[in-house]
């Protein structure tokens, strides 16, 4: 069993030059690697000026070595959630350089002299990450070093014995706090070896979970969709403990979890800005909430959850946005969040209450409600339809399935705040943390988007079904009297779509045999076929229908 050392000492003390770090098909990536790497990027972010640099890396390995490197080169580290162009047009004006998988980025020095290092100092400010508002923009929070220390240690003191000799992997991604926290800086700082590729598919899961003794590091949009028609029996065998983080998961993928898993998960509570609050296991459905050690809760009628711990930047009291109640056994049960009452039309509308009303009824699975920042107020639903949904979507059309849901809020709200807009998804949109952003549902009532139903999707390919309406804005002008959709909306869709299926990069380089052969008009129901190759950087695509290929070519990105 190693000895957990703190993250500010874990360099300057070292560990065994042949212990595991890191694991990656087949092959261990041992301490003395890991010191090598991290002097490499110790040189070269000491050979930089500004203090601010963006980090962004598929590889958990690499990127906790650039992250160690920065920390002794003095530098604070951004981590952005993702390297969309956009997201890095926003950080250029924040940060003084890149690294990573990240464009004109900073490389770590590869003949770096194996120098000593110092301690790091608690107090330092050594981590800004992003969450979404209530508005759905980012908002940066910074982390001291001592607070990430904290963390760790309570994690360490409440389920550490029970992963001696387990090696860790992630569904999440280590660009957020749950799963930087989880996946890979605990694991660091207790001697525990971490996977460097995050788990992507069901698949695959089933897979390494089954190789040897291990934890998984998980979100409820992960856990809840875990097949039955796969053999889990390996996984139960060899995984010690299941955690799930990132948003509320519903009871029957508890259920689910236990059945196909053999353990039932282990669900946290927090927040980028709280960092852990609470835990439960729900072994019966009532479960309720426990305070992490050196956690105090302050919960009050008509007002949210307050805390105060270690894992925060100062001592005061935190004010949280969620509603919560004590049980009698000391554990607390949440009940929505304040920040999700929202007024329209005058009048104070709880989606939350909205959301439980039209879950209640049948039609539907999933659903989250939302106030689009139009010129004028409007509430949307984006939504899962259930069995019974999906028969009334297919039998009567979808202005039968908004009337049917208009009128089970009938009695909750009244008719001028009823939603107005829907999206009917297989499956709602989830980021590489698991979460299901305010921004990307959003991003679904873009007017220029098509309607877009997922057929398949694995780590190297999808098909999706499209739907260009007469009503989009592609059509205007291009032709008044025969309209039909531009090429360069056809590549700009295949692009957008790869983007929120695979981890493309960043800068677009070039397009390879490119070619338009029928045109798409108003209304066309067309197929979308994605291949993704990551050792070229090459996304090809193919839009097809009945009628045969109506565009195709390669795109080609420029290589991290």
């Amino acid at each position: 069993m190693s000895e957990f050392i703190a993250l500010g000492e874990l360099m300057s003390r070292g560990r065994p030059a042949a212990l595991p770090v890191a694991f990656d098909a087949g092959r261990d990536l041992c301490f003395g690697e890991f010191r090598a790497a991290v002097s490499g990027w110790q040189s070269a972010f000491r050979r930089q000026p500004g203090k601010r640099w963006a980090l962004y890396s598929g590889d958990a390995y690499a990127c906790a070595s650039a992250l160690f490197g920065a920390w002794h080169a003095g530098k604070t580290v951004v981590l952005p959630g993702d390297a969309q162009p956009e997201t890095l047009a926003r950080l250029a004006h924040e940060v003084d350089g890149f690294a990573g998988n990240l464009p004109q980025a900073l490389v770590p020095d590869r003949d770096a002299p194996d120098m000593p290092f110092a301690s790091l100092g608690g107090d330092e400010p050594v981590l800004q990450l992003y969450t979404s508002g209530s508005s759905g923009e980012p908002v940066a929070i910074g982390k001291q070093l001592r607070q990430l220390d904290a963390e760790l240690l309570t994690l360490q003191s409440c389920w550490g014995p029970s992963l001696v000799d387990t090696r860790i992997h992630a569904s999440v991604s280590h660009q957020h706090i749950y799963g930087l926290l989880f996946g890979l800086l605990w694991p660091l700082a207790a001697g525990r070896a971490f996977a460097v590729q995050r788990l992507a598919f069901p698949e695959e899961m089933a897979q390494v979970l089954a190789e040897r003794p291990c934890a998984v590091v998980s979100s409820p949009a992960h856990l809840k969709r875990l097949p039955q028609s796969l053999d889990w029996t390996g996984a139960q065998k060899q995984l010690r403990m299941v955690f799930s983080s990132g948003g509320p998961l519903p009871e029957a993928a508890v259920s689910l979890v236990r059945e196909l898993l053999g353990h039932a998960p282990l669900e946290i509570y927090g927040s980028s800005e709280t960092g852990g609050i609470a835990w439960r296991q729900r072994h019966t459905a009532e479960a309720g909430w426990r305070a992490l050690p050196g956690v105090e809760l302050r919960i009050e009628p008509a007002a949210p959850l307050a805390l105060r711990s270690a894992h925060l930047p100062d001592a005061d009291w935190f004010q949280g946005s969620d509603r919560a109640r004590w049980l009698a056994d000391g554990s607390f049960l949440l009940e929505g969040r304040s920040d999700r009452i929202v007024k329209l039309e005058e009048k104070r509308l709880s989606l939350d209450a909205m959301e439980r009303q039209l879950l209640a009824g049948g039609l539907l699975d999933e659903l989250r409600l939302l106030v689009l920042d139009e010129a004028r107020a409007t509430l949307a639903g984006v939504a899962v339809p259930s069995a019974a949904g999906q028969h009334l979507l297919q039998q009567d059309g979808k202005t039968a399935l908004n009337q049917a849901l208009r009128q089970q809020l009938s009695a909750l709200v009244e008719p001028m705040a009823l939603p107005r807009r829907w999206r009917y998804v297989a499956a709602l949109p989830v980021n590489s943390q698991g979460k299901t952003t305010q921004a990307q549902l959003a991003a679904l009532f873009d007017p220029r988007r098509p309607c877009v139903k997922l057929q398949h999707h694995d780590a190297a390919s999808a098909s999706l079904a499209l739907r260009f309406d007469a009503d989009s804005p592609y059509f205007e002008g291009h032709f008044p009297v025969a309209p039909i959709l531009p090429g360069v909306a056809q590549v700009e869709w295949a692009i957008r779509l790869g983007r929120e299926l695979f981890d493309l990069p960043a800068d677009f380089l070039r397009m390879e045999a490119l070619k338009f052969q029928q045109v798409i008009r108003p209304g066309a129901d067309i197929l979308l076929d994605l291949q993704w190759q990551a050792g070229k950087a090459t996304l090809g695509f193919r839009l097809h229908s009945p009628a045969g290929t109506h565009a195709g070519g390669r795109i080609v990105f420029a290589a991290p």
